[in-house]
């Protein structure tokens, strides 16, 4: 398992009865995740003194209840070996708060790798970020040298990512913004040949385009990604893809690299699910999975 255990302003401080206690800066939130199945004596003071705690419906959805908590607030990581990125957090629909930290231990890998590449050819590496959500991915492949193209179906998502960008000093590094449908840019994309050295996906398990468009996960990604292999350049760097919890399994993804770009283009695949640490049981609470594929 990878388990992104560098974060200083975010912890999971407890788990117990399908929710967990969690420490975003200096604020404490307790959210639902399907994942914490156990009944365990909540002995921490913070399951009864939250800033804000997200119910979850029983007809689906749910909503939040403010106690003390500002619209918007900054965390910051630290990126291993390299400089900080900064987020600006606000609670919205459906129990997010705009990042995923589990997700910082592919920001580690990724910034890692174009980090290398930069360094040996001086030259920064073409990264593709599809489904970028509020850019952590961006923040972190730009904080590394990369030029980067950032897709995301959502123009308020797309936004928030220029604010993070913007946060973290990153107004004026070499990244494309574009509200369009993933699929539908790919395509064109790959009409005008166009390449990157690497793609990073964040595919959600169900999700409308900007038009309408369905996505299924379990319909829609093997195409996807057969689609993204005519993108890799003649150098290619590495893919990412993430899979949430209600997704795919590791040896699904590891699979489905495996046959899209380690038979074609050599190099090795990789996955394995990723979690965070959790402080008062010490053990784990799984937060999906990712495959990786690096390039020789």
């Amino acid at each position: 398992m990878w388990i992104a255990d560098r974060w200083n302003d975010y912890e999971v401080l407890d788990t117990s009865s399908g929710e967990k206690l969690e420490r975003w800066g200096n604020y404490l939130l307790v959210r639902p995740d399907p994942q914490v199945i156990w009944n365990t004596k909540r002995t921490l003071p913070g399951w009864k003194k939250p800033n804000a705690h997200y119910h979850r419906s029983q007809k689906g959805g749910g909503e939040w209840e403010f106690f003390d908590l500002p619209e918007q607030w900054p965390i910051s990581y630290s990126l291993s070996g390299g400089k900080d990125i900064h987020f600006n957090l606000k609670p919205f629909a459906f129990k997010h708060t705009g990042v995923f930290p589990e997700q910082a231990v592919n920001w580690d890998f990724s910034a890692s790798l174009i980090r290398e590449r930069l360094q040996k050819t001086g030259q920064a590496p073409r990264v593709l970020n599809l489904f970028a959500y509020t850019g952590g991915a961006t923040l972190a492949a730009l904080s590394a040298g990369a030029s980067v193209t950032h897709v995301d179906a959502s123009k308020g998502m797309v936004a928030w990512a220029k604010e993070n960008a913007a946060s973290s000093g990153l107004a004026d590094a070499p990244v494309r913004w574009l509200v369009d449908d993933c699929t539908k840019f790919v395509e064109r994309e790959i009409r005008r040949g166009k390449t990157y050295d690497a793609i990073i996906m964040d595919p959600p398990s169900y999700g409308r385009g900007p038009k309408g468009e369905i996505w299924k996960i379990e319909d829609s990604v093997y195409p996807f990604v057969e689609l993204c292999a005519k993108l890799i350049s003649d150098t290619p760097l590495f893919v990412l893809i993430n899979s949430y919890t209600t997704g795919l399994q590791p040896a699904v993804l590891h699979y489905m690299l495996g046959l899209t770009f380690e038979k074609r283009f050599g190099g090795r695949t990789c996955a394995e699910e990723i979690g965070l640490p959790v402080t008062q049981s010490g053990l784990v609470l799984p937060c999906g999975a990712s495959g990786r594929w690096i390039a020789d």
